[in-house]
């Protein structure tokens, strides 16, 4: 339902209001969770259902790549980043390219089937990107891992299990806190993360999961996490990677409607990716 309210939002006229051209190529949606098999993988629930649906996203990914299209993903379940991200990699490695990754949320997604406390996938999704995970997930990236650990930057972290703590220290991956943030500013956090994605890559993908946010701003997700990003800080964010010139793809993820209110989320959320795109204040 997430892409739903974002539609209904008014995402697209947001985005033309912009001067871009939006061209839809497709929807994707998940088996029901009441009717779809949980299959028999005790530590990676729904792992069939997740692949088929990270491979078909990945599929309209590269459709729009290859058509010089910027794709804009709009999700729910953030486990679709497996095939998403994976897909601009896919298409920039054939380039002779790499692709940064900045990973906007209050989790850092780094859990594995061994260390997972619920079994959900989509808190294994960048841990999978770098190539740590079920075979299954993995794989989806083609014959490499879909990003570097040196050109991956975490933003907003808050919320980290304590199984993946230890891939999270030895990973190479930049993980900034809220602490962090607090200490430092945002401003000054989001210029180091374009700095690493941007160094030896073609760009950058921005995977904004709108749990990144205090629930205070957007309480329509499935994982809120108290003291997250304020308002301004959000904008922010899409603000300077709109001004890097090189982002590559976005996605907004983890819209869960049932938990908004009169879908204020929503519309935080098409306002998110106006700014990434480039609205200004002036």
């Amino acid at each position: 339902m997430g892409p739903s309210a974002l539609r209904i939002a008014g995402i697209t006229s947001a985005v033309e209001g912009l001067g871009y051209s939006v061209k839809e190529v497709g929807t994707v949606t998940a088996g029901g969770l009441e009717t779809t098999e949980r299959g028999s993988e005790a530590r990676a629930h729904f792992l069939a259902e997740i692949v088929d649906v990270a491979e078909r996203a990945g599929r309209l990914v590269e459709l729009g790549l290859a058509s010089d299209w910027l794709p804009l993903v709009l999700g729910g379940d953030h486990s679709l980043s497996i095939g998403t991200v994976a897909a601009v990699a896919r298409h920039y490695r054939a380039l002779g390219d790499a692709v940064g990754l900045i990973w906007v949320d209050a989790h850092t997604d780094m859990n594995t089937p061994e260390t997972t406390p619920s079994g959900n996938i989509h808190g294994m999704g960048l841990a999978v990107l770098l190539g740590r995970g079920h075979p299954r997930l993995t794989a989806l990236s083609g014959v490499a891992p879909a990003v570097r650990p040196t050109n991956v930057t975490v933003l907003g972290a808050r919320d980290v299990d304590q199984g993946e703590r230890e891939l999270v220290r030895e990973s190479g991956v930049r993980v900034i806190t809220m602490s962090e943030i607090d200490e430092r500013g945002i401003a000054s956090c989001m210029e180091e993360a374009l700095d690493r994605a941007g160094s030896g890559t073609a760009g950058f993908v921005l995977s904004f999961d709108l749990d990144a946010l205090d629930p205070r701003e957007a309480p329509g997700v499935g994982t809120p996490v108290q003291g997250g990003l304020t308002y301004r800080e959000g904008h922010l964010v899409c603000e300077k990677a709109a001004q890097a010139g090189t982002m590559l793809a976005m996605e907004l993820v983890e819209l869960n409607p049932v938990h908004d209110h009169r879908n204020h989320t929503a519309q935080l959320g098409v306002g998110l990716v106006a700014s990434a795109l480039g609205r200004s204040i002036l």
